[in-house]
């Protein structure tokens, strides 16, 4: 019979006990079961026993928070799983724009950094490089926004994004229209495009977002009862695929109600002047051939149709801008606006939704000016008049300049022997 190998020999580190900086440290914890079995997780490789007990104790705090973190984890493994864990909550929009953040920006960047080595030189450096290759302001601080989330999981003890490195954009100025450009951009769809007429007529009307006037169908409309119902919101996941969605906020799927010139506007999409074909008592209001219509395409088209009636361009949300701004000119509690756009709180209302315009500001200084003309009736029986003022009926004369002193302000049109004051030459 064969014999047995003899055992390998063992082999000592007499260095190890000698040398306390000779090798490295490591750590072993047992996590809670997640799928009934217990687990071990062991960590290598820290040069000294006083990084092996951070890192351990940082471990150590994430699992109090029920959070099994890796001391050692890249930022593009913690950015992955962050993605997959806001999947489960946010609209597939919203999503496609964090992904393209994070594949193609964050982690190309930044992602072979351990996490809890993820400093602000490293996202300072990072915004600097972004903006000098043209990237606008408004994206750059939308990607950092992606990193902002990494302290609420415990997973950093001080999130490097917060205070944020660059500050939020103002928002760029709106270029609202006047009531008769708006007027007469309604005058002009109306005759030449009556679907995109409707479309406005309805999203000025009602102050309806742009998705919830595109997702709208006939099952929520009740034209009898002046009111219709926003269900779902229609958007476009990387301007290619359609999807139905919740609208913006909880409080946004509600009723809305409806005008006689709104309602006029759905009747007329209801019946057989829909582009010539019966509209489906439970398909969409705007549609082509029964498919809604692309958000993308309805831009670019709105965009067409401003160039051809004459009128600024403006984005579809600013119709919604323009119901708050004339509805806040023509008095209506800012209550009741708020309430129409179906928002959370007045003050966004307030504060985003009621850009001043003419007709506004004419009736603040008018309202006024009524007041203080009422305090005069009230203590005179008239208004004063300002030109009835003493030192308005007599003013104090001036010395007039001569005549060849005055200024010129026009030619005359037609020819003078001589302008006043002046003289012609003369030759002895």
């Amino acid at each position: 019979m064969p014999r047995r190998p003899p055992p390998p020999a063992r082999h000592h580190l007499p260095h190890l006990a000698a040398d306390p900086h000779h090798g490295t440290w490591a750590f072993a914890v047992d996590t809670p079961p997640v799928d009934g079995h217990r687990r071990t997780v062991r960590r290598a490789g820290f040069p000294d026993e006083l990084q092996a007990r951070i890192a351990l104790r940082r471990f150590n705090e994430g699992l109090a928070l029920y959070v099994i973190t890796d001391p050692r984890q890249r930022t593009a493994e913690y950015l992955r799983d962050w993605l997959d864990e806001k999947e489960l909550r946010l609209k597939p929009t919203t999503m496609a724009r964090y992904r393209a953040y994070v594949e193609q920006d964050l982690i190309p960047a930044l992602g072979t950094i351990p996490l809890i080595d993820l400093t602000r030189q490293h996202l300072r450096a990072f915004v600097t490089t972004q903006l000098r290759k043209g990237r606008g302001r408004v994206t750059v601080h939308r990607i950092l926004a992606a990193l902002s989330s990494a302290v609420y999981d415990g997973r950093l003890a001080r999130n490097p994004a917060k205070p944020p490195i660059l500050p939020r954009p103002a928002s760029a100025p709106r270029g609202l229209w006047t009531e008769e450009q708006t007027a007469r951009f309604l005058r002009f769809t109306h005759v030449t495009d009556p679907l995109y007429a409707d479309l406005a007529e309805l999203m000025i009307g009602s102050g309806i977002r742009k998705g919830e006037a595109l997702a709208l169908r006939w099952d929520d409309v009740h034209l009898t009862d002046r009111v219709f119902f926003v269900r779902a919101t229609l958007s476009a996941v990387d301007n290619n695929q359609l999807v139905l969605t919740t609208p913006k906020t909880k409080g946004s799927r509600m009723w809305v109600a409806l005008s006689d010139r709104v309602a006029s506007a759905l009747d007329d999409r209801a019946g057989t002047r829909a582009f010539g074909s019966i509209t489906d008592s439970g398909g969409y209001v705007f549609h082509r051939h029964g498919r809604p219509l692309h958000p993308k395409n309805v831009l670019d088209h709105f965009h067409l149709l401003c160039d051809k009636a004459g009128v600024p361009r403006i984005a579809l949300h600013d119709l919604r801008h323009l119901t708050a701004s004339f509805a806040t000119a023509a008095g209506v509690p800012m209550a009741a606006i708020s309430k129409t756009l179906r928002h959370r709180t007045l003050s966004t209302s307030a504060n985003i939704y009621t850009d001043l315009t003419f007709l506004t500001a004419r009736a603040a200084v008018d309202a006024v000016a009524w007041i203080l003309d009422n305090a005069d009736r009230a203590a005179l029986g008239r208004t004063v008049c300002r030109a009835r003022r003493p030192w308005h009926q007599n003013p104090r004369p001036h010395r007039q300049l001569p005549a060849h002193q005055q200024p010129r302000t026009d030619e005359p049109t037609a020819p003078w022997p001589m302008w006043p004051g002046d003289h012609r030459a003369t030759t002895s």
